[in-house]
């Protein structure tokens, strides 16, 4: 689902260049993020709609934005097999965002996504303020990188700031970054 929510992403166009590959090398890198790093800590999400899952947000918790080095090992092959030739610029592009996370505690809410049927119905409204209501809960603030510029004012609207903009080296898309106060 993840892969097919991203598949107009300008990051993810920029990493996966050959359109009729992209949804399946997203869903690899997807599945390489939640199973080497991201489930083990408690913050992903679905959204359901019957027997499919319709949307989801995966959300870091303090201490835990940043992969161990043995969950990067892990995670190598599957980046690997899902990015190829582009494994060194979407490294790049990491490490440019690592470069400018914040360090200060937070949640970090490192993707979310709609499966595009279910796009504009409030899907992803309510997953992010399941995440934020855990997020004001243990009194921290939480942090993003808007990858489209039409979904700042969304952000905005949960109460996030923009921070600055990351141009990130190697002609990647610029990102936003946001902030959003604890409450």
């Amino acid at each position: 689902m993840l892969g097919r929510a991203f598949s107009d992403d300008p990051p993810f166009i920029w990493m996966l260049p050959d359109e009729p590959s992209r949804q399946r090398r997203a869903r690899g890198l997807f599945t390489t993020i939640l199973r080497s790093h991201a489930l083990k800590y408690g913050g992903v999400e679905v959204a359901v709609d019957g027997a499919a899952i319709v949307g989801g947000a995966v959300w870091l918790p303090p201490e835990h934005w940043l992969p161990t080095g043995r969950e990067q090992a892990r995670a190598l092959p599957g980046f690997t097999r899902a990015l190829g030739a582009r494994l060194g610029p979407a490294s790049d592009l990491t490490a440019h965002m690592a470069k400018h996370h914040p360090r200060e505690r937070h949640w970090y809410l490192f993707a979310i996504g709609v499966d595009p049927v279910h796009q504009g119905k409030g899907v992803g409204s309510v997953l992010l303020r399941s995440g934020l209501a855990r997020s004001d809960e243990a009194g921290l603030p939480a942090y993003l990188e808007s990858s489209k510029p039409e979904t700042v004012p969304l952000y905005e609207h949960f109460g996030f700031e923009v921070t600055e903009v990351l141009n990130p080296p190697k002609g990647a898309p610029p990102l936003t970054a946001m902030w959003r106060p604890a409450r």
